[in-house]
């Protein structure tokens, strides 16, 4: 059982001293790596009693995690950061129930579910501690060997949730951005499944043109490169449109490798359709039709 259906299956059992207590053991972990348990007393100010019993439930839940060495401490694993992530989304109004889950992956796991209007959105939960701090950190210029998984996941969530919010506003087919809280990010309704998926696509030059307008559109109107792109991250709609999604690696064109990055995600996505549906596509013609000083060449 993944950290993310933990948390979902136990949050509505929680009360609000066992939130206080998740609470107060984020905000200490900035300086312990494990929070003393009479620290998490004088804060929650709790009496150790009360506070042994609270501790006791998040263990039974799986939300902490207990070290006994020098002294006795605790710090929150994932599904107690999911849960005080899905918290702040219920009292924001944001979030109401939570439907299957629509994958999981190396680094996030993603959830259909319903806001208070029965409206179906997807809710987002980065996992970077999936993969090695050595791969980590290559991918990711924003982490480093010194924070821990939790920051460097909030992170993750904080950097995507500003490009969706940057690419959405110029028309690139992505999920609208709807709100971000730690490592959690709250999007439009994510439906259909990720062309690698696909053993067929009934009208594949098309479905190529619509990914290039829309690198394009990134590129040209938001000044945004996706760097991580492939047909993993492309979301074929039941409706043959497109959706680009997991854009924590952005970078903007000023960066000094955009360039780079713009073209191996066009390559990517061009061998995908070389290979998969033998499709003539050169890179150098639809780079410039992408970059603005050409023509798609397809």
């Amino acid at each position: 059982m993944s950290s993310a259906e933990i948390a979902v299956q136990v949050f509505r059992k929680l009360e609000n001293e066992d939130l206080r207590v998740l609470q107060v053991i984020e905000t200490a972990m900035s300086k312990h790596g494990f929070v003393p348990k009479e620290m998490i007393a004088k804060f929650t100010k709790f009496s150790l009693e009360e506070t042994d019993f609270r501790l006791g439930r998040l263990g039974k839940f799986r939300l902490i995690r207990r070290m006994k060495g020098a002294y006795v401490g605790y710090s929150l694993n994932y599904a107690g950061y999911d849960c005080l992530a899905i918290n702040a989304f219920v009292k924001a109004e944001v979030l109401e129930a939570f439907g299957k889950s629509l994958g999981v992956g190396k680094e996030a796991d993603v959830y259909d579910a319903l806001n208070p209007k029965s409206e179906r959105i997807a809710v987002k939960f980065h996992r970077l501690g999936r993969i090695s701090f050595r791969q980590t950190i290559r991918k990711r210029g924003y982490t480093t060997e010194h924070t821990g998984w939790l920051f460097q996941s909030r992170l993750a969530a904080e950097k995507e949730f500003q490009a969706l919010k940057l690419v959405f506003q110029h028309g690139v087919a992505v999920p609208e951005p709807i709100s971000q809280n730690r490592h959690v990010l709250v999007m439009g309704m994510i439906e259909g499944a990720e062309l690698a998926e696909y053993k067929e696509i009934p009208e594949p030059k098309k479905v190529l043109k619509e990914i290039l307008r829309n690198i394009r559109k990134a590129y040209l109107k938001a000044s945004v490169v996706h760097a991580d792109l492939s047909e993993y991250n492309v979301i074929l709609k039941p409706d043959m449109h497109i959706l680009i999604i997991d854009w924590p690696q952005y970078v903007t064109k000023e960066h000094p490798n955009a360039q780079q990055l713009l073209t191996r995600d066009v390559e990517n996505i061009l061998r995908f359709f070389r290979r998969k549906h033998m499709m003539k596509a050169e890179l150098e013609e639809n780079l410039a039709y992408v970059t603005g000083t050409g023509k798609m060449a397809i």
